[in-house]
């Protein structure tokens, strides 16, 4: 069953993320099904840490990119916003290079929170973090527009 309440296009969720945090990462949505939003985000200069691996806090930003827009397709906009309130990650595997690819999916979608398990897996699809989101709905008044 379909869960969105906004429209999808990739075109217009990418452009979110200009001139932000996700498009200095290089964090780009992919996909989304009825039920679940993918993206990518590379594993390089700009997503490493000193021994040249994936930093951690790059795939938290990425978990928590797609979790928080994931929340926020399933609210009505212009009367609903969702905020992250606690975001965990457990990182399982290092990348050195080449892209990683998160999935978010809804673990609870209620009336004043959500939260959304996050899967970021390596090109030859093993898991290299899995992270849990808490979002909270507010009433769109008390953060802005986009």
């Amino acid at each position: 069953m379909r869960i969105w309440k906004q429209d999808t296009d990739l075109a217009r969720l990418n452009g979110w993320s200009a001139n932000t945090l996700m498009e200095a990462l290089g964090i780009r949505i992919t996909a989304v099904g009825d039920d679940w939003l993918q993206g990518t985000m590379p594993v390089d200069r700009r997503t490493h840490q000193p021994y040249g691996l994936l930093h951690g806090g790059a795939s938290v930003a990425l978990a928590e990119t797609l979790g928080s827009s994931a929340a926020m397709l399933t609210l009505d906009a212009s009367k609903e916003r969702a905020v992250g309130l606690d975001i965990n990650a457990n990182h399982v595997r290092g990348v050195l290079s080449g892209t990683v690819t998160g999935t978010a999916r809804p673990l609870h979608i209620g009336r004043s929170t959500q939260v959304w398990e996050i899967r970021i897996e390596d090109e030859a699809g093993k898991l290299v973090c899995i992270s849990r989101l808490t979002m909270a709905v507010v009433p769109a008044a008390v953060v802005g527009s986009r």
